[in-house]
């Protein structure tokens, strides 16, 4: 009951769940691509994908200066088929994933060193 309490309330917030709507789409994404896709200060970026990772719905890995972050692969089948129904079909995911467009074009070096 904990965990589902835990993932309830990490998508209660609309900017998790363009993250997970973004991690659906494009299996990893920087930290670098995710803020500019919410158009969010880093740290409050930062602090959402804490809460997804806390709640067992984001992985993370490092690969030198970056981080990446993907979907748990322990995601459960359930949330994944309701999100895949009721989220991605929304008119604010699909600016989003031609926003996501955009941003894929552009160099993660290039992108995250804008943001420094």
């Amino acid at each position: 009951m904990k965990t589902l309490l835990q993932q309830t309330k990490a998508l209660a917030d609309g900017n998790r769940l363009r993250i997970i709507a973004a991690l659906f789409r494009i299996p990893e994404l920087c930290v670098c691509q995710i803020t500019e896709l919410l158009g969010l200060a880093t740290a409050t970026v930062s602090r959402h994908i804490s809460v997804l990772q806390n709640a067992g719905l984001v992985e993370s890995r490092k690969d030198g200066r970056w981080v990446y972050y993907r979907l748990a692969s322990e995601f459960p089948h359930e949330l994944k088929l309701w999100l895949d129904v009721d989220l991605m079909q929304s008119s604010e995911v699909e600016v989003d994933r031609n926003r996501l467009n955009e941003i894929m074009s552009i160099q993660v070096e290039e992108l995250c060193s804008r943001k420094r």
